[in-house]
């Protein structure tokens, strides 16, 4: 594609977009955008360039699922870190990337869900590879306190048991923040 298609399509978007965003600044709205394929901002890169378009106007976020990031290869913890002040919102969705034996795509090859040959597939959060710890230590370090949210989708695993599993795995990594640094703890013995 022609890189004066893919700045029209910026240019489009801000158009479109820009008269929204007014209105959500008079209202105090902010607008959580999922970072997916199907989408303007899909991965880290076409992230910077939607912000840019609109210059990075405070009202547009992001919502951050790094299910779709760990498919895409795009790392979804330095994805909290450079965008930290636009977390508007945390989608616990898991991801699990299988190793390629060269036949299967990134894009899924059009296989079902669940069917061993994908090269990925969405998985009951805690059971797949999102570096779950990591990214909520990163997200405490931001001083993100806004909402978290399970999307849960799992082919090989009963819904039920598995967004109960999901609840309980999620609510592990929402530990209490240190009052003070290790070593000041030490300080006054």
């Amino acid at each position: 594609v022609d890189a004066t298609v893919i700045d029209a399509g910026y240019e489009d978007f801000a158009r479109r977009w820009n008269p929204i965003l007014d209105v959500f600044d008079a209202e105090g709205v902010r607008f959580a955008h999922e970072v997916h394929p199907s989408e303007i901002a899909y991965d880290y890169w076409t992230s910077v360039r939607t912000l840019e378009a609109i210059d990075r106007r405070p009202a547009f976020g992001f919502n951050w699922d790094p299910s779709h990031m760990m498919w895409q290869r795009v790392d979804p913890v330095g994805f909290i870190w450079d965008f930290k002040d636009r977390i508007y919102h945390v989608d616990c969705k898991d991801t699990r990337v299988r190793a390629t034996n060269g036949r299967g795509g990134t894009l899924g090859s059009h296989l079902p869900w669940g069917d061993p040959r994908r090269p990925w597939d969405f998985v009951s959060t805690g059971r797949g590879d999102v570096p779950w710890d990591d990214a909520f230590r990163a997200l405490a370090a931001i001083g993100y306190a806004g909402p978290i949210s399970i999307e849960w989708e799992d082919a090989g695993m009963d819904r039920l048991h598995g967004a109960a599993e999901a609840v309980t795995y999620v609510r592990s990594l929402l530990w209490q923040l240190p009052e003070q640094s290790f070593d000041a703890a030490f300080s006054n013995q």
